[in-house]
Parts: structure tokens; C-alpha cells; sequence
């Protein structure tokens, strides 16, 4: 099949079109037909859209336990996520928050792809999600559990809900999805890795995959745990690229997203043109960091040229000479200031397993409604010669999009998604970049 068979030819360019009918390394482009999000912009997923144009931040002072002894005290934090009508009631007391977030997306996501599993082949429906630092607050309420009042107190559920791969397990449980399951542990590459790992199983014979990832990190033994690495922000900001930036924000939520076999009918949000995934060289080894040549592999997947690429949705880690090497990844492969650059995620901090669904979600929408959104509370260094959409939304025409992460100890990688059948009318726009 071709990789543009359900793709009209309106959504991308010619050049587009002339690269992608080369079919890339795969040939092979499902398509997104649901989003769920759960987000600190948003409990779902027009709620968090809506929020992030307006570049309205989900970051604030933690409230989910008392953090004045804690060196960072500011964290993206999810409102309006009712657990209990999200969530089947014999779950909840099963699972961790980050699996109910999950639950939460993956329905809504079914929802609005029109998918009922139960009418469906179940062999042919796949889970595969990313995880990062699985069931924390679970985890630390049945520890305290043990040393305050024994083994006996302690739920049998621990045994599976810390678990990395608990979101699979459940997702697939509750709407008896039995074809290919997997989870991918890549920190912040977690979920694009997830992704990947979907279109494989819909190439190798699934029908319907549902993927993405999300986390919920918001307490006092995560936010412990995190701290010790160094590299989180103290002063209460986020602000990739800036040459103020002191490390970055964590936050909770993500993104879980239903993705199709190509020849699904009916209207979607876009197409997985490429994925790629690389990993950098120890340190010392005189060899460059991973990301310039992931991006160049997605693009060479995706069968595509740089000047294809429409919107980058940046990875921003709020780290100086991370940010540094990102931007000089992107000036390699697209020239300096040579395509836009956006971070959304300065609205709702890092949300490792979640940060990158959340991204690939937003980025659909932002497709889908032709307007690139912003990256708020940040002054870019001029030497790193980006074209970084700040501060307000920016119309454009948008054919494609490419997301990229980096994950912590090395892990990187890309996916570029192609506007699908629900975009909007941009004739409006004729002349814009």
C-alpha cells in the first residue's frame, strides 16, 4: 500500500508528496483517528488545546502534599480529573494515579475514534504505551503501610500496580484487547518510542493499536527521587532555550492515542509519516549526540526532505547545554532559524512518559487547526538561532510536524505525523509560512 493512501492530496505539499511517494524505509502510514489527553492544561482534550493557544500555564505551586521542605515547590498539576466517572470503580483501588490517567485518556480516545472494542476482533487490538517511573504514589502509600503496621496491611495490588507495564495490563484488561501488548521504558522518549513500537504490530498484522504514555510523579517520594538527579529547576520556572534556565519542571498526565492500519475509512487527525530512535555516545567518546542523526532517519523514514517539515515540536530540556546541543541539532539538519519551533510543555513541565504523547497529541491538533501554539515565559538565546514561536499562537499552514525527545541517560527519539482529513479551512491563510 502506498505510504499516502490515506492522505489527500491537499495535506501536504508537492514536494511532499514527490518525497513520501519514494515510501521511506517503511511504506507504511497508520493514522491517529482518537486523541485522549489528560494534561495540567486540561482534564481533556479540547480543554488542554484550548489552554495551551491561549498559552495558559498548568504550572503552580504543588498542592497534592505539603512541599515547603523541598527544594522545588512548583509542578505541573492536573484539575477537574474526576476518578471516580472516569474510572470503572473496581479499578481504582488497583491502580496507580498515573494508570488511572491512562484509563481516563485511552476511553476517551476510543470515544473519539469510534471504536467499540467489544465489536471488534480482539486479536487485532494492540496496547502498547510508555512508562517511566510506573506507580509512585501507589508504591510509597503501601510501603508506609508495611513499616507503620506490618505485612498484613499492606494491599495485594502492590504486587502489579507500581509495575511499568501496569497501563498496558489494564488498558487491555478493561476493553479486552489480546493482540500484541508491550510497554517501552525510555523516560521522556518513552511514549514516541511507544508509537514505534504500535505502527509495528498494526504493520505485522493488528488492526487498531492504542498508545502513548503518562505519568504522575506529584509526590513526596517521586519528587525525591527526581530531585536527586540535579537537574530540575529551583527557582519555580521552566524556560527552555532561555539562557536564564536553571533545569526544568516536572509535571503530571500525557496523552493516550488511538492509531489505526492505514485503510481505516472515515475522517482522522493525521498520518505517522516516520519514526526513528537513536542513542547518544558515552561520554568522552568525541562522538556527537544522537539527535541530529534520529531526526535525519525520521525524515529519511518518513520519506521526506527538511523543507517538508512545517513545525518542530522541540524536546526543551531546560538545561543549558542540552538545550544548546538540541538547537544546534535542529539548525544541522533544517538551517539556522530555518523552521518554527515550539515547546508547548513550558505550560505543563516535563511529564517524562507522558511529556511526548502529549506532544504528538498537540501537534495533531495543531495540524488539524493550522495555528502553531507557543512557548510562554521564554527569551531565547539569540546564538542558538531559532525561530521559536513565543508567547502567542502563530497561524500557519501546517502539512507536517516533527515531534522530537530525549529521555535521560541518552535515549532520543523522532516521529513526524502528516495533517489528516479533519483539518482546517486555511485558504484564509494563503501567503503565511
Amino acid at each position: 500500500m502506498s505510504i499516502l493512501a490515506s492522505v489527500p492530496a491537499a495535506a501536504l505539499s508537492e514536494a511532499a508528496l514527490s518525497a513520501a511517494a519514494r515510501a521511506g524505509r517503511t511504506g507504511f502510514a497508520p493514522v491517529f483517528t482518537g486523541i485522549g489527553v489528560v494534561a495540567p492544561t486540561g482534564a481533556s482534550t479540547e480543554e488542554h488545546w484550548a489552554a495551551t493557544r491561549a498559552g495558559v500555564s498548568g504550572l503552580r505551586p504543588i498542592e497534592r502534599f505539603d512541599a515547603d521542605r523541598y527544594p522545588v515547590k512548583v509542578a505541573g498539576q492536573i484539575r477537574g480529573f474526576d476518578v471516580k466517572s472516569r474510572v470503572p470503580g473496581r479499578l481504582v483501588p488497583a491502580t496507580d494515579r498515573w494508570t488511572q490517567f491512562a484509563l481516563g485518556a485511552a476511553q476517551a480516545a476510543l470515544d473519539d475514534a469510534g471504536v467499540d472494542p467489544a465489536a471488534r476482533d480482539p486479536l487485532e487490538l494492540s496496547v502498547v504505551t510508555g512508562s517511566s517511573s510506573g506507580g509512585n504514589e501507589f508504591g510509597q502509600r503501601e510501603i508506609a503501610r508495611l513499616w507503620s503496621s506490618g505485612p498484613g496491611y499492606v494491599s495485594a495490588y502492590q504486587s502489579i500496580a507500581w509495575f511499568y507495564a501496569a497501563t498496558t495490563g489494564q488498558i487491555g484488561i478493561r476493553h479486552g484487547m489480546k493482540g500484541p501488548c508491550g510497554v517501552v521504558v525510555t523516560e521522556q522518549a518513552s511514549a514516541l518510542d511507544a508509537i514505534g513500537q504500535a505502527r509495528r504490530e498494526l504493520r505485522d498484522g493488528a488492526r487498531t493499536a492504542v498508545t502513548g504514555g503518562t505519568e504522575a510523579p506529584i509526590g513526596p517520594y517521586a519528587l525525591t527521587c527526581q530531585i536527586a538527579s540535579g537537574l530540575l529547576s529551583t527557582d519555580g520556572t521552566y524556560k527552555p532555550f532561555d539562557p536564564t534556565a536553571r533545569g526544568y519542571l516536572p509535571g503530571e498526565g500525557g496523552a493516550i492515542l488511538v492509531l489505526e492500519h492505514p485503510d481505516r475509512a472515515g475522517s482522522h487527525y493525521g498520518v505517522l509519516l516516520g519514526y526513528a530512535a537513536g542513542f547518544d555516545p558515552a561520554p568522552g567518546s568525541g562522538r556527537p549526540p544522537a539527535l541530529r542523526r534520529t531526526i535525519e532517519a525520521a525524515l529519511a523514514d518518513a520519506g521526506l526532505d527538511p523543507g517538508d517539515v512545517d513545525v518542530v515540536f522541540a524536546d526543551g530540556a531546560g538545561i543549558p547545554e542540552r538545550d544548546r546541543a538540541e538547537a544546534e541539532a535542529l539548525a544541522a539538519v533544517f538551517g539556522p532559524e530555518g523552521v518554527p519551533v515550539t515547546v508547548p510543555k513550558t505550560m505543563t513541565g516535563r511529564l517524562y512518559a507522558g511529556g511526548a504523547a502529549l506532544d504528538v497529541a498537540t501537534a495533531l491538533l495543531a495540524l488539524r487547526d493550522a495555528v502553531i501554539p507557543p512557548t510562554v515565559g521564554v527569551r531565547p538565546d539569540p546564538d542558538l538561532h531559532l525561530d521559536l514561536v513565543r508567547d502567542t499562537e502563530r497561524r500557519a499552514v501546517l502539512r507536517t510536524a516533527l515531534v522530537v525527545a530525549r529521555g535521560h541517560d541518552g535515549f532520543t527519539s523522532a516521529v513526524v505525523v502528516g495533517r489528516g482529513t479533519a483539518g482546517t479551512d486555511t485558504r484564509h491563510m494563503e501567503g503565511t509560512r
